[in-house]
């Protein structure tokens, strides 16, 4: 389904609280406002990580253009860190994100990002791949980063934007995905639901 007959969008509406999507639609001009949607995030049975991410990024654009009631397009997205194909998510306690850091420590894992417009043709979706490679980590370091807080709330139990970038040895894909919205795949989508850029750049 293509948006060729999209009639001009004054804005869109994200379907998300994350301050760092907001920032990444900001970066690149799109007049946007958000909207609260209320998703079931448990992962189903058998679902493989990319299906997952995919599902809940078209759940929260449906879920906020029944909000919004059709008035602009909305955009929803989801974000998984996956090791060894088992997704990551937020962090429990401190306990278990000094464990998830551990287990990132010297290896590459998978973030994935999926990002979904509804608009009045239907919805449409893109997907990020990226991979990312920790350098090693000692227990230690993994304590004192957990104890600055930025972990608490981080799917993966880090955050690439933040006090974490000195733990990526490589990265393979996007780093706006890795953060929460590849600014690529997102262009795209909201160009085709003529939804307009560098409005406020």
């Amino acid at each position: 389904m293509r948006y060729s007959d999209a009639m001009a969008a004054q804005f869109v509406y994200l379907a998300s609280g994350s301050p760092r999507r907001r920032e990444l639609l900001a970066q690149i001009g799109v007049p946007f406002r958000t909207i609260g949607v209320d998703v079931d995030e448990a992962v189903l049975p058998g679902e493989s990580p990319d299906r997952y991410v995919l599902r809940l990024a078209a759940a929260k654009a449906e879920a906020g253009w029944a909000r919004a009631r059709g008035a602009e397009p909305v955009l929803g997205a989801d974000t998984a860190v996956v090791l060894d194909g088992r997704i990551l998510g937020k962090p429990l306690d401190a306990a278990d994100g000094i464990a998830m850091l551990a287990a990132l420590s010297g290896r590459t894992h998978l973030v994935l990002t999926a990002v979904a417009v509804r608009a009045a043709g239907g919805t449409e979706t893109r997907f990020c791949r990226s991979e990312i490679e920790f350098r090693a980590l000692d227990p230690a370091e993994c304590r004192e980063y957990w104890e600055t807080s930025e972990a608490c709330d981080k799917a993966g139990g880090y955050a690439i934007q933040g006090l974490a970038a000195v733990f990526v040895k490589n990265l393979r894909g996007s780093y706006s995905g890795v953060v929460g919205l590849p600014i690529f795949e997102t262009a795209e989508l909201l160009k085709a639901a003529g939804v307009p850029r560098w409005r406020s750049a």
